[in-house]
């Protein structure tokens, strides 16, 4: 009997012994683990948290009109922006034990283990918060054990590294509540139209159940299923002592209202110009060597909502049913700021935008840069010149050009420059540029921000050289302007992810590079195309849109075989549209030539709408003069074609008009010295 307790009692202390030295070995084994874990968490350092943000643009009043994200939409938002509600819920739903753990939640992981040995294969999650973020940050969502691994280790780093507030934050801004939407403020937004700051305890618990199915538990997609979801975690809040039975009361039978339809909405607002606003910030953040493909950025543009409409309506009502394109970019006089733009008729179908990135002939739409070289070189608006047919040699007399006018057809009187431009004939830019040589017209179009032609060819006073009409459109705004440097900027402000204002836009320092009086009385002469008094050879080029304005303009079209162009502005207000095809196929007089004028003036007329009629401010050394047109001198009751034409002071003609139209126009005072002898003069004189 004792030899049986004797050798019980030393299997006992055998079994101890080999336990103890199992335990042991356990010890050790997991303290190496765990110290090899350290130095190589330490050896690794911290993880990066660097996630793609969508970038956010705003219009010239703080409204959001669109996004640019290059992988998943996402607005990074601190943790102190994110509604308590929300944070709250999803602790509680995900992680009730969140700020306890080291990262890992060892209950449930133990019962996780079992319900997959029990299934064969790996069914059953149990990922903290923390381990959630690191999955999103850089696994992907298999389910394997591999993965589970790679999860615990960045879980651990993360968790030596970043503080748990740190984490959260992390979370919230990177799990996927579906729709695309990456993060709590792109969800907010998406569902609710509202920051996530704002969400209410409904809306907040409702969004929290989203992430577990994103598919399954929308309350787009299934309102029923993400209600019952809702419930669920408002009593898990109320069990764990985060909110009141009368919180969870009130929360459940809170209405909801989801607004993703005017979410989306914003998505099609002006993309042609948000693409040129991300070309722009791109520039202004590589000059501050900053990348803007981190994402991020919050942009403050310039669109006007109430202009982008009228472009897009005017376009829709106005361009025929063929395959004809269309451009339209406003800016505002007084800074330059692009106000709206249309790059195409349809973004989905094309997004190549044929306002910054088409360069077409101008044609007569270059006129007026021509006319403001000549009135730099001593022309006037009544300096004539003989406008029939002619033909102009160059290249050492190699070559020859004959311009013709639209309606093929030759004054066969001479025509003043006020009278030119009006009908836009021909044959006088072409003499125009022949009497101020090609330096002139090259310097101008240089100042105003054109490109131009070093070639000596006649034609380009006819708009042969190619121009965007982004540029086009900047240089009439010059003119606008009374001849003071405006560039387009479609950009206010932008400011970084950590709401650091990174740039901000300031007027750059005055530089005039057209005379102010120059600028005004080529404005005055451009208000002529509206004109019907100057009808007698060939109608003025916008007379037909005479009947629909209620503002002064001063405008010039300009047509080729395959463009057609109509540009303008009010003191406040410079417009440019261009219609063509893609492929450069000649226009159709019946459809097309009349489209580019008709999106013009119903742009025009609605961006001004409810605006008082303005008036071009006179500059010293400009006076209004009543000319008879004909002639050029200064308008008398036997003059029956009169315009009030404004003129530099210098320029101002001091004979009078007569009907007679002896010796080259001369006046009544001429012709009376002709009488012969003082008593003749005298007699005659008394009738």
């Amino acid at each position: 009997m004792k030899r049986q307790q004797y050798f019980k009692h030393k299997k006992r202390r055998k079994f101890s012994k080999k336990l103890g030295l199992f335990m042991i070995g356990l010890f050790c084994a997991v303290a190496v683990s765990l110290l090899s874990l350290r130095i190589y968490a330490q050896v690794a350092g911290a993880p990066p948290l660097t996630v793609p943000k969508a970038s956010i643009f705003l219009d010239s009043q703080n409204n959001t009109i669109g996004d640019y994200f290059t992988e998943e939409r996402r607005y990074w938002t601190e943790l102190k922006d994110i509604s308590p509600y929300l944070i709250d819920a999803t602790v509680a739903v995900e992680d009730k034990d969140f700020y306890e753990h080291g990262g890992f939640d060892y209950s449930r992981i133990a019962g996780a283990v079992l319900a997959d040995i029990k299934a064969g294969s790996k069914v059953q999650g149990a990922s903290t918060l923390t381990q959630q973020y690191a999955r999103n940050l850089y696994l992907t969502h298999e389910k394997s054990w591999n993965r589970k691994i790679n999860e615990a280790l960045y879980a651990y780093r993360l968790e030596l590294f970043y503080s748990k507030d740190e984490i959260l934050e992390g979370y919230l801004n990177t799990v996927y509540y579906g729709h695309g939407m990456y993060g709590a403020e792109a969800a907010s937004r998406y569902f609710y139209g509202k920051s996530a700051k704002d969400l209410t305890l409904a809306e907040a618990t409702m969004l929290a159940g989203v992430p577990k199915g994103p598919s399954y538990y929308s309350p787009l997609n299934n309102l029923e299923k993400a209600t019952n979801r809702q419930q669920v975690i408002l009593r898990l809040m109320n069990e764990q002592g985060i909110i009141t039975a009368d919180e969870q009361t009130r929360a459940t039978k809170e209405p909801l209202a989801f607004k993703s339809d005017e979410w989306i909405a914003t998505k099609s607002i002006a993309p042609y110009f948000l693409d040129v606003v991300w070309n722009e910030a791109s520039d202004i953040l590589e000059s501050k060597n900053l990348a803007i493909s981190g994402g991020g950025w919050t942009i403050q543009t310039t669109l006007n909502q109430a202009h982008q409409r009228a472009a897009e309506d005017a376009v829709k009502k106005n361009m025929p049913d063929s395959e004809l394109q269309v451009g339209l970019v406003s800016m505002d006089n007084e800074t330059g700021f692009v106000t709206a733009l249309v790059g195409g008729r349809d973004y989905s179908a094309s997004s190549y935008n044929r306002v910054t990135l088409g360069k077409r002939q101008p044609g007569s739409a270059i006129k007026p840069i021509l006319y403001a070289a000549a009135l730099e070189k001593g022309f006037n608006p009544m300096s004539f010149l003989d406008v029939s047919e002619t033909t102009f040699t160059y290249d050492s007399g190699r070559a020859d050009y004959t311009p013709q006018n639209v309606n093929k057809k030759y004054a066969d009187h001479e025509l003043s420059m006020a009278q030119a431009i009006a009908i836009s004939d021909n044959v006088y830019a072409v003499k125009t540029l022949e009497n101020i040589g090609y330096k002139p017209f090259r310097d101008m179009q240089k100042r105003l921000g054109l490109d131009y032609s070093n070639d000596d060819n006649p034609a380009i006073a006819l708009g042969t050289t190619e121009n965007s009409l982004y540029d086009l459109t900047n240089a009439y705004n010059i003119i606008a302007a009374g001849g003071e440097k405006r560039k387009a900027t479609t950009i206010l402000s932008i400011t970084d992810a950590k709401g650091n204002v990174v740039y901000k836009y300031e007027k750059p320092e005055t530089e005039q590079v057209l005379s102010e009086k120059d600028a005004f009385v080529l404005t005055q002469m451009m208000t002529g195309i509206f004109d019907p008094v100057y009808s007698d050879y060939s109608p003025a080029t916008g007379l037909s849109l005479r009947s629909r304005m209620t503002h002064t303009y001063a405008a010039k079209s300009g047509t080729t075989n395959s463009d057609q162009w109509m540009l303008g502005y009010t003191p406040s207000l410079t417009a440019g549209v261009w219609n063509g095809y893609d492929q450069g196929k000649t226009l159709s007089v019946k459809d097309d030539m009349a489209a580019s004028k008709q999106v013009w003036i119903d742009f025009m007329e609605a961006a001004l709408e409810g605006k008082s009629k303005e008036s071009f401010t006179i500059p010293n050394g400009v006076q209004p003069v009543s000319i008879d047109i004909n002639s050029g001198y200064l308008s008398t009751s036997a003059c029956p074609d009169q315009r009030v034409i404004y003129m530099k002071n210098e320029d101002v003609p001091t004979k009078k008009c007569s009907t007679f139209d002896f010796f080259e126009k001369d006046s009544w005072s001429n012709v009376w010295d002709m009488l012969p002898g003082e008593a003749f003069r005298s007699f005659w004189g008394s009738f």
